[in-house]
């Protein structure tokens, strides 16, 4: 008896300790979902902004007039253009009227006749015309000077959607994320801010009389209906539009529920808002615990200022209604997501230029209004929501350390200017006397990003490391203010906290929010459960992991076997890429060439354990240079030139992008991507300190002196690590600038002995020994706070910068490298490439097929399609550096910078993989080292190592019986 009452206790105990488990990991119900208390709108601290700043000009223009009138500027009336391709249409997608199409590049004015001097604002009624798929850029000039800086970037939104209007699905049973296609519309747009700092569209000063407004474009074509100049009217606030509604006897309506699946938007700003699988609650609609259901939108990727998604549904009947969104925001801790809400393009009232969003982790049904909700008029027929991304009352928040940011940075450059960027710990610089403003600067920040953090506090209800970064910073400035004589040897820690800062602003400025649904409804109606119940929550977790047991989650899209002949491909790199790339063979090369393809996701390191066991793929993609020659030494990758096609396909690149994979004269991969450096240069940096970029490497000499003078650095691109085994690119471009080569004798020994190139290894070496060029740096963030204001890196850093950098966007440019000139005067700019390929393995099955699958997937049309898709999920850091020449240029460049690059592709020189050759970076750069490290003599420590190269070159040519 006392056995079977042990036995009774401890069954209980268990089963306690299991619910406590559940319960503890089960979450609770977070409340505080709502809206936190109102609060006075901050006012942004913005005294650093400078002269050219829209605050500036508002201020400069505070007393000006504010006219009531309309005046329409007609697109076809222009007074003049430069550049070709302004073509005026008649009936263009359906316009009503005449319109002017302005291609991607040049400009094109307007006179207009001003009644009344004062501030306008202004309004374009537009169409994107089909262009590389990236959002409209104009600069906006009255009198042919551009008011502010606001205005020297415009953006206008293309219009997106899903291509299909059923969501499909694979053979598994998952359903298909669908592409998006642009689905262009004429659109009616307001001159914002492009950061969203500003929630009014922006004011423009006109005198009286003749005036000439001009739109130069920076990138993309787009048609141009009309301008206005118009006054943005006053919202109501709800309270006085809720007396309105009594007034006019427009009552509430009774029994109507539409429920709008979010999923189902008509229309986006950008491709990257793609309906999204979310199994992390059952209650998402649909819902399926094992199979990917497309059920929501938004989330991090809906989080970008001027981002918009738009929705259409039917009223029943005129009269009020009530909308509810079924939202999770679970990102931002210790700030929120901010939202504007417009019906049919207009604000119903004030409080929906800024709906906010607090942080909790499970989703939440958001009555807008929450306990009294605000009541919307529609009329009885077809109507659009539309909710975009507000930064609302965060913005002077961000606007006001972005200023504090550019001050600090300034004042951090002339700090470095006396000190260096390593102080002397035992020295005092005297900085509160050579730098007077120093001090008041460090207490006027302290004051004003402690203000910020304050608000943040108070708006949220709670201290986040959101503020933290805020706190730190301040604490740091107050101690340079006690012990102004430590400011130097504090010098490293105070540009991590400022850079800090940039992040915090980085991270502020993303509002993500997801939505399930939306609810129009009558007032009072019985809204569904957003939050999952204790049993239901168990179901479903349960049920997940069953399925990851019973489900296959590795293998890509459809997996059938329905064709005229099957090849397996294997890629390296993520998901997402694999994905883009599975969806676009299903899409067109499947369906055209009846070929099946097998696409898996393996780490880098396997093929060649498979191919050795006979177990390797078809096709290889996304592999690094050195690898196909290797391979094409042991019989192991198959010769491209076999095929009758070869010189048209090879056509398609420029000769830089196939010389690594020239062998023995065959030719054994076809280039992917390919990349070559450029030259990076902060424009008002260079022209504060009298300096313009380089062209030649005489030119770098020259400004070295003052760019030190004033403890600047150039940078010149060292590889961090040897794994690569690549030459180094300013070696390299050096080298090919003088005429050397890497080879000699037919590629039986290296030519690094050469006088050419010991005179070459010399003067690389001499920029490190002679003038302290740094070894380590990280280029994009010194770039970013101008310590280094220019230095040559690989030109994808671009998309780095544009993403990362923001603060600094139209600060900086890129050009052609520096190069050597020649006898007759003329200047060499050749640089080396890097590339990655795509190799067909010798032992595939299928061949022929095989080189089908190669020849769809570098084509034109192909390598814009993967480029354009890949840059719509991941944004512009994704944007793809395809070795196909002209679908660079498709891609959503703009044009000046497009031009820059094709100017120096046209330099580009591919380096030979030979046998042995990866000796060849590995001991360039132990040779390097020696000199830089140990002081050695460059042309001993070059020859010492290229009797290493040629030994390992000898040895590879004897193994695989080659002459030597």
């Amino acid at each position: 008896m006392n056995f079977r009452k042990k036995n009774y206790v401890a069954i209980l105990l268990v089963l306690a300790v299991l619910a406590t488990s559940i319960w503890a990991f089960y979450p609770s119900d977070s409340k505080g979902s709502g809206r936190a208390m109102a609060m006075a709108d901050f006012s942004a601290v913005t005294a650093s902004a400078g002269e050219d700043s829209y605050d500036a000009y508002l201020n400069t223009y505070s007393d000006a007039e504010r006219p009531g009138d309309v005046i329409r500027i007609e697109g076809e009336s222009y007074s003049a253009t430069a550049g070709d391709g302004f073509v005026i249409s008649d009936h263009l997608d359906g316009l009503d009227g005449k319109a002017v199409v302005t291609p991607e590049s040049g400009s094109i004015s307007w006179d207009v006749q001003v009644k009344q001097a004062g501030l306008y604002n202004l309004r374009i009624h537009y169409l994107p015309i089909e262009g590389k798929s990236s959002a409209i850029e104009r600069q906006f000039a009255i009198n042919d000077k551009v008011p502010f800086q606001g205005a020297e970037i415009l953006l206008f939104d293309r219009v997106w959607g899903n291509r299909q209007d059923e969501i499909g699905r694979d053979d598994r049973g998952n359903e298909i994320r669908p592409r998006q296609v642009e689905k262009p519309a004429w659109q009616l747009g307001a001159f914002n801010d492009r950061n969203g700092y500003y929630d009014e569209p922006y004011s423009f000063y006109f005198e009286s009389g003749e005036q000439s407004i001009s739109l130069t474009a920076l990138r993309e074509p787009m048609a141009i209906d009309y301008i206005e100049l118009y006054q943005d009217q006053a919202l109501l606030t709800y309270e006085d539009l809720k007396k309105k509604y009594e007034a006019d006897g427009i009552k509430p309506v009774s029994d109507h529920y539409i429920e709008i699946q979010a999923e189902d938007a008509v229309a986006k700003s950008s491709p990257t808002l793609y309906p999204l699988a979310d199994r992390s609650s059952p209650t998402v609609v649909p819902y399926n615990v094992s199979k990917l259901r497309i059920n929501t939108i938004g989330g991090t990727n809906w989080k970008l200022p001027g981002q918009w998604i738009e929705w259409e549904f039917e009223a029943p009947e005129d009269g009020l209604y009530q909308i509810a969104l079924k939202q999770k925001q679970d990102q931002l801790r210790g700030v929120y997501a901010t939202r504007s809400l417009t019906i049919d393009g207009q604000t119903p009232f004030q409080e929906m230029k800024r709906l906010r969003f607090n942080f909790d982790m499970e989703w939440k049904m958001n009555v807008l209004g929450e306990d009294e909700p605000y009541l919307f008029h529609l009329t009885k027929g077809t109507h659009r929501i539309r909710m975009m991304v507000s930064l609302g009352d965060i913005a002077p928040l961000i606007r006001t350390i972005e200023s504090s940011v550019l001050k600090l940075n300034e004042l951090y450059r002339k700090i470095l200017m006396i000190t260096s960027n390593t102080p002397d710990p035992f020295r005092d610089y005297q900085l509160e006397k050579r730098i007077p403003d120093m001090v008041p600067t460090f207490e006027e920040q302290a004051v004003i990003i402690q203000s910020v953090a304050d608000y943040l506090e108070q708006s949220t209800g709670e201290r986040s490391d959101k503020v933290a970064v805020l706190h730190t910073m301040v604490g740091q400035l107050k101690e340079m203010i006690e012990n102004s004589e430590t400011v130097g040897n504090r010098l490293s820690a105070f540009k991590t906290n400022v850079g800090g800062l940039g992040t915090w602003i980085l991270t502020v400025r993303e509002q993500p929010v997801a939505l399930d649904y939306l609810i129009v409804s009558s007032p009072g109606t019985k809204l569904p459960r957003a939050e999952a119940t204790f049993f239901e929550e168990v179901k479903h977790e349960l049920g997940a992991y069953v399925a990851s047991y019973t489900e296959d989650y590795d293998s890509i899209g459809n997996t059938s076997e329905e064709q005229d002949s099957k090849i397996t491909v294997w890629v390296t790199t993520g998901r997402d890429q694999a994905q883009v790339l599975k969806s676009l063979i299903d899409d067109s090369f499947t369906p055209d060439s009846k070929v099946a393809v097998d696409l898996r996701l393996v780490p880098g390191n396997i093929l060649l354990p498979a191919t050795l066991a006979d177990e390797g793929p078809d096709v290889a993609m996304q592999i690094g240079e050195d690898v196909p020659v290797n391979y094409a030494m042991r019989g192991a990758a198959a010769d491209l030139t076999q095929f009758s096609d070869f010189e048209e396909v090879a056509a398609r690149f420029h000769d830089s992008g196939l010389t690594p994979y020239k062998y023995d004269s065959g030719v054994y991969a076809l280039p992917e991507q390919q990349s070559f450096p450029m030259l990076f240069y902060r424009k008002d940096i260079l022209e504060e300190l009298g300096l313009t970029p380089p062209q030649t490497w005489q030119d770098i000499y020259n400004m070295i002196s003052v760019l030190q003078k004033h403890n600047m650095e150039f940078w010149l691109p060292i590889e961090a690590s040897n794994a690569s085994l690549v030459p180094n690119a300013t070696f390299s471009a050096l080298l090919y600038q003088n005429g050397g080569e890497f080879y000699q004798d037919e590629d039986k020994k290296t030519a690094l002995d050469t006088d050419i190139s010991m005179e070459m290894f010399k003067k690389w070496t001499q920029f490190y020994t002679n003038y302290k060029f740094p070894v380590i740096a990280d280029f994009p963030n010194r770039f970013r706070t101008g310590e280094m204001p220019i230095g040559i890196a690989d030109y994808t850093t671009y998309n780095m910068l544009t993403v990362l950098a923001p603060e600094i966007k139209g600060l900086w440019d890129f050009t052609l490298v520096p190069g050597t000139e020649q006898a007759d005067g003329t200047v060499n700019h050749q640089v080396a490439s890097h590339t990655t390929g795509v190799m067909l393995m010798e032992n595939a099955d299928n061949k022929e097929a095989s080189w089908e699958f190669m020849k769809w997937w570098t084509s034109k049309e192909t390598q814009i399609a993967y480029g354009r898709e890949m840059e719509g999920l991941m944004g512009e850091a994704a944007r793809y550096p395809t070795a196909n020449a002209e679908a660079l240029e498709e891609l959503p460049w703009p044009v000046k910078d497009y031009n820059n690059l094709a100017s120096q592709w046209e330099w580009v020189r591919g380096i030979p993989q030979v046998p042995g050759g990866y000796f060849t970076g590995r001991h360039l750069d132990n040779a390097f080292r020696r000199v830089v490290n140990a002081s050695e003599n460059p042309r001993e420590a070059l020859n010492d190592y290229v009797l290493y190269i040629n030994d390992e070159i000898e040895i590879k040519r004897k193994e695989f019986n080659l002459p030597y």
